[in-house]
């Protein structure tokens, strides 16, 4: 007589899933083999485990694929859920199936070295390397799910999902972070006459206001506040402001005053007109991102640029240099023109404490005049010097 073959198993790229309700709970996860048999002897072994658990109150392996799943589904209304989706799913194919209770430095170190050398990511697409401080965002989402696993989730009989949180070990972010790259006049010059014209107005704009990238991409016209005491305007980026996803929110969590200089708001000037809703349109939309291939190719071709003018290479910071180096820029620019440490917060939207919406006009007024300290084209500027290590 055959033997009766168990259900609940079915293949998908040649390993065999449990796919299986065993006492009102679904059993959903890889066998890890692609042989039948040993596929069975498993969902033996995982049936015995419900079995135990029911009956005698032992508690359940949980794997890390259900613990990041609900941490998604707790979590759905979080401004960075989408970023820590990605992460969770490029760390599935390491440690996806693996029991909760074995999560730890040995079993992230794959993870880990893929990610440092790139390879293909689950969707297909190829991976560049990742910097120690990438890495480390993604192994902080570990933590914080192990975390849960200890001190929150309880299984039916109130057992925690596991004892005790592992030490999950940091990256040095120091070796592989890539240093601020502060403009000086020259180089602002030769990049922004590379930039295809709506990159040059949106770069024009950040560089005189400190803005951040996706407040210049998605910048509206009906964040405009006009203060007609001073005959001028502000922009008041409202708290709940999406940036690239409808729920990353402004950075701080705080409404953000952007201040116009002179030229900030002669950009804006020119930008009037061309859409209903975005100040900066492209294509009759907002930009996703200013740092795309037009920015990047912009800037290879101003590192030929400076060597053909000055005759020298220019700066390992100028030929890789970063659509936030123009707030770095800005920062920098203020303070060598010797605005004080609490205008600079305010006029780069750092969080200070203080209800950034509520300045007085008298206020804005100083602010636009700590602003304008910074309003140049040419060496004509504040004295701005760069001490910076020389390249071999």
């Amino acid at each position: 007589m055959a033997r009766k073959s168990i259900t609940g198993l079915t293949q998908r790229g040649g390993i065999w899933h449990i796919n299986k309700v065993v006492n009102g709970k679904r059993i959903y996860e890889s066998t890890g083999s692609s042989e039948r048999s040993e596929a069975e002897r498993y969902l033996i072994h995982r049936l015995e485990t419900v079995r135990q658990e029911s009956v005698y109150g032992v508690r359940q392996k949980r794997i890390w694929r259900e613990a990041a799943t609900r941490y998604l589904l707790e979590n759905e209304d979080m401004r960075s859920i989408g970023l820590t989706a990605t992460y969770l799913e490029q760390l599935d194919p390491f440690i996806g199936d693996m029991y909760v209770t074995h999560v730890d430095d040995d079993a992230l170190r794959p993870f880990v070295e893929w990610m440092r050398k790139g390879g293909v990511l689950p969707s297909g697409k190829p991976k560049k390397p990742s910097s120690n401080r990438t890495i480390n965002i993604a192994l902080q989402r570990v933590v914080r799910i192990l975390h849960l696993c200890a001190r929150a989730w309880r299984d039916a009989n109130k057992h925690p999902w596991i004892d005790v949180v592992p030490m999950i070990t940091m990256l040095d972010e120091r070796r592989t972070a890539r240093a601020p790259h502060p403009l000086n006049w020259d180089e602002q010059r030769i990049l922004f006459g590379e930039l295809p014209p709506h990159l040059q107005a949106m770069a024009l704009f950040k560089v005189n206001s400190g803005t951040r990238e996706q407040e210049v991409c998605k910048l509206e016209w009906s964040w405009e506040v006009e203060i007609p005491e001073l005959r001028t305007s502000v922009f008041v980026v409202p708290q709940d402001f999406g940036g690239r996803s409808d729920k990353s929110g402004v950075k701080n969590g705080e409404e953000r005053v952007i201040v116009l200089n002179s030229i900030a708001k002669s950009v804006l000037n020119e930008q009037r007109g061309k859409h209903d809703r975005w100040v900066f349109p492209y294509e009759g939309a907002a930009l996703h991102r200013m740092n795309d291939t037009a920015w990047r190719s912009a800037r290879i071709r101003a590192a030929s640029a400076w060597r053909e003018e000055f005759g020298t290479d220019p700066h390992p910071g100028f030929a890789r240099v970063r659509v936030h180096d123009l707030k770095h820029t800005f920062g920098r620019r203020l303070r060598s023109a010797g605005v004080e440490f609490e205008d600079r917060q305010a006029l780069l939207g750092h969080k200070s404490g203080n209800v950034t919406t509520h300045y007085s006009a008298a206020e804005i007024e100083a602010l636009i005049k700590a602003s304008n300290k910074v309003v140049a084209t040419d060496t004509r500027a504040p004295t701005l010097t760069m001490l910076r290590r020389s390249v071999a």
